[in-house]
């Protein structure tokens, strides 16, 4: 196995390597958090690779307290909350620790712990970010614990309005991480469902980058690189999750999806956010399952663009032949072919469509699909039919 590891300086300082977490606390120091909130989720807190974390900020002098009032799908509330904890204690950085769920309240607490204004007056809208008060905003260390979201790398949140039973973007700059501490041995106690799951969902950031209809030549490139990452390393993590050379490939695919899509996103993640502010669905398996339906229906826009995908990545020279792969790669990792198989009805189509056509990733797809057809869309992905 070659040197996984180095520091890196794209979009945000990483650090990558099996073992670096034990820098933790040198990293703290380095950017003044002497007091620093360890924002994780509830399933997360008890572990060792938690309790391990915090015992060696506090043995290297810091104050380290854990906020782990984080749901599967963060919402408002649990911000609000962790806003309060950092007030309290009078916090100086944070430490967002976990999978895309703790990595991304983590980030809105830091952000809304210094602004004034309500956090939904931030949602990705319009210049919505310039509202934003940056004098004094504390410093973020992330810490991923999964490869999917590449939250550590991204500059917005996704957070569940409870109220309206929506998902939106929490967007600003400056809510990218300081440094992202990635050790891929943290992840080897993820589940192979999981795994499989958070790969999944590495890999529609990669495609729908990808597909974007706009001009972002170094975001397209890594985008096909992440995904070859995907097609090599995901089994292999999945199969052996004690594979550490698979690991860290896969935390990179993360990572290259994430800076990816800020060509854009498109379907897959419209109807995810919307399927999972109704139904509290894990969003990456919703990605994984609803990936080939999406695609499909992007054909008449995506079709020659796929081919070049599939040819790059040694799958053949068409869309048909990069869905075929990727009904394949689902079978072997365990991925349900429909939405009926995560015990998803199609009862709320109208309103999912309805919701679909007005999240924000709805506007980087090939194609401006209406409530209606993303209500069809939808309605393929439970019965396991083509669009």
């Amino acid at each position: 196995m070659s040197n996984l590891s180095g520091n890196w300086n794209y979009p945000t300082n990483i650090r990558f390597g099996a073992g670096r977490i034990v820098e933790l606390a040198d990293t703290c120091k380095e950017l003044g958090i002497t007091r620093p909130l360890l924002v994780t989720d509830r399933g997360l807190a008890p572990l060792d690779i938690v309790t391990d974390a915090v015992a060696s900020c506090e043995a290297a002098g810091l104050s380290c307290t854990v906020y782990s009032d984080v749901d599967g799908n963060p919402t408002g509330e649990n911000v609000d909350g962790g806003v309060a904890v950092f007030k309290e204690g009078n916090h100086d950085g944070l430490i967002a620790f976990g999978g895309g769920s703790a990595l991304d309240a983590g980030k809105a607490i830091a952000f809304m712990a210094n602004q004034s204004r309500p956090l939904w007056d931030f949602e990705d809208v319009g210049d919505n970010c310039l509202r934003a008060n940056l004098d004094g905003l504390c410093p973020v260390i992330a810490v991923p614990t999964t490869s999917g979201t590449g939250s550590e790398v991204g500059r917005a949140s996704v957070i569940t309005d409870t109220d309206t039973h929506v998902k939106k973007i929490i967007f600003h700059p400056r809510m990218l991480p300081e440094i992202a501490l990635s050790d891929p041995a943290l992840t080897i106690g993820l589940p192979a469902t999981i795994t499989a799951a958070v790969g999944m969902d590495a890999l529609s950031h990669c495609l729908e980058a990808f597909f974007a209809p706009f001009y972002h030549p170094m975001a397209r490139g890594i985008a096909v690189e992440g995904s070859r990452l995907v097609l090599e390393w995901l089994p292999a993590a999945v199969e052996d999750g004690s594979n550490i050379e698979a690991r860290a490939h896969m935390m990179a695919a993360s990572q290259a999806g994430a800076t990816a899509f800020q060509r854009g996103l498109g379907g897959m993640h419209a109807l995810a956010h919307s399927l999972g502010a109704v139904y509290n669905a894990h969003h990456g398996l919703l990605n994984a399952v609803l990936m080939p339906y999406v695609l499909k229906a992007n054909t008449s826009a995506i079709a020659e663009d796929a081919a070049y995908m599939a040819n790059a990545l040694g799958l053949g020279n068409s869309l048909d032949d990069l869905i075929h792969w990727i009904l394949e790669l689902r079978k072997e990792v365990g991925i349900p072919h429909t939405l009926a198989g995560m015990d998803l009805n199609d009862s709320e189509a109208d309103r999912i469509g309805a919701m679909a056509v007005d999240d924000p990733s709805a506007g980087g797809n090939p194609i401006q699909f209406t409530a209606d057809q993303y209500a069809h869309i939808f309605r393929c992905a439970v019965i396991g039919n083509w669009p």
